[in-house]
This record gives structure tokens, sequence and C-alpha cells, in this order.
């Protein structure tokens, strides 16, 4: 068996015996960002991407990463390389540091991590029901450690016969505590919601598709009842198409065509 590494501030370590400190910030006060990309036969997808998010989320929370762009990216090569997992996913985390009183910023520790991970395509047309929910994250913008609400909120997604919650505040629709939302219009336009959510890089890529009518705009709850379609997009889930929100369905409730479009112009550009 291979042996299975994590990095903890540039030094290699066993993951069954990696650990930081109780005084952590991110243990006492939940302060932390990271970000999270996939491995496909050992190369990483859109890591640049995923790099910028990340010196974003640190600069806008007042973090020193320790590392540059270079640096950083060599030592998630090295991770790849040692763990020999060819399909995984990976996650860089920054932490608030050993804070003297639990409360003061630190220096932060990152820590990179490695699990194996590989998409199941047959999730695509088993679809996901949302179930809509009022709640703005804090700092939106920033990929932050902190998913509180969405963790609480699991009873209630159970109770609602869904798979998932979709955000909306001061009568705009979100996102997803993991995902991005669109919608699809009876014109074909794709619309994602352009301010207070946390732009995912796959909504970017998707946002850059020339073929299609993608535009970022205000969608309001309401507007979710007359739409042909709609679906979510994230690193995990690829996209997965939203057949039922609140119980009622989303078009005739299966697949629809342009998400099925989107969906396999995003396969083959992660397939590049």
């Amino acid at each position: 068996m291979t042996p299975d590494y994590s990095i903890i501030n540039g030094a290699f370590v066993l993951k069954n015996e990696a650990s930081i400190l109780i005084s952590d910030l991110s243990i006492q006060r939940g302060f932390g960002i990271f970000d999270y990309f996939r491995t496909i036969n050992f190369k990483p997808v859109f890591l640049d991407d995923h790099l910028s998010r990340f010196y974003f989320s640190a600069s806008e929370m007042f973090m020193e990463v320790g590392y540059n762009h270079d640096e950083l990216e060599k030592l998630i090569q090295q991770l790849i390389e040692t763990n020999n997992i060819p399909d995984s996913g990976i996650r860089i985390t920054l932490t608030g540091g050993y804070s003297e009183d639990g409360y003061t910023p630190a220096k932060p520790n990152l820590l990179i991590t490695q699990m194996p991970f590989t998409f199941n395509p047959g999730n695509f047309n088993k679809g996901i029901r949302l179930f809509t929910y009022q709640h703005q994250r804090q700092l939106p913008q920033v990929k932050t450690i902190d998913y509180l609400m969405a963790i609480r909120l699991q009873s209630f997604i159970k109770e609602n016969h869904a798979d998932d919650v979709l955000y909306y505040n001061e009568n705009e629709i979100c996102e997803c505590p993991r995902s991005n939302f669109f919608i699809v219009t009876k014109k074909d336009e794709i619309i994602t919601p352009s301010k207070n959510v946390l732009k995912g890089i796959t909504r970017k890529k998707i946002l850059g598709f020339p073929e299609f009518n993608v535009k970022e705009s205000i969608i309001k709850p309401e507007d979710i009842l007359n739409i042909k379609e709609a679906f979510i997009s994230s690193t995990t889930k690829n996209i997965l198409p939203v057949l039922m929100i609140n119980g009622e369905k989303i078009g005739d409730g299966t697949p629809g065509m342009v998400t099925r479009k989107i969906y396999e112009h995003l396969f083959l550009l992660k397939e590049k």
C-alpha cells in the first residue's frame, strides 16, 4: 500500500499522524479559509484558478499564506507524486494559527490534504432536489471553513424530502451551501446570481462558454416558478440538474437539454 501523506507547513507527514494544536483559531473560533480542487489522471484541474481564489480569500481575511504561488504549486505537485493517487480531491486549508488568548490571530498553519475521488457520472440523471431557506453567509466572496448553517440544516433538509438547501436573502436567490445555482429561462438564457455568492471556479468556466447565453443577474424567488431548467455547479458535483424546488417539479422533472449540453461542455474542458 502506498503511504498516505499530508503536508503541514511544508513538512510531509503521514495522514494518520497529522495533527495541529487545539489552540489553533480554526478550532477555537472557526477561523480559517480553504480551497479544493480535483486531479484527473494525476493532473490538477483548473489549479491556477483555485490558487488565485485561495490567495484572494487569504487577503480578504488578512492572513499570510507563507508561500508564493509557485512554491505552493510545487508542494502540491510533490504531494500528488508522493501519494500516487491519480483521481483525487486536494484541499488546501489555512488556519488562524496558535492564538495565545484564543481570539487574536497568529501565524497561520497551512495544511494540504489529498483523498481519492472519482466522479460518478450516474449522478447527473438522478439530479438534486432543493428547498429554499432564508440565510446569507458571512463574507460570501470568501471560501471560509464556516459551514455552521449548512450542517445545522441537515435535519431540515431531510424533513422536507430534499437533498440540499438553496439560500435566499432580501428577496434574492443566492446559492447552495457548496455549489452555485443557475436557472434556464424559456428563452434559453442561463442566469446565475450576480452578488452575495462565492464565485465558484466551475461557475466561472460556465460564464465563459461562448456557445451559450450565460449571464450574472438578480434572481428572485418568484422567478423560479416559471423557469425551464435549473442546475447547480461545483468542483465535486460538476453539473447537477435541479429536478425539484420546494416540492415542485422544474420543467418535467427530468434533466433538461440545455443543462445536459452545459454538462458535456464542462466534461470536455476538464478532460483536456
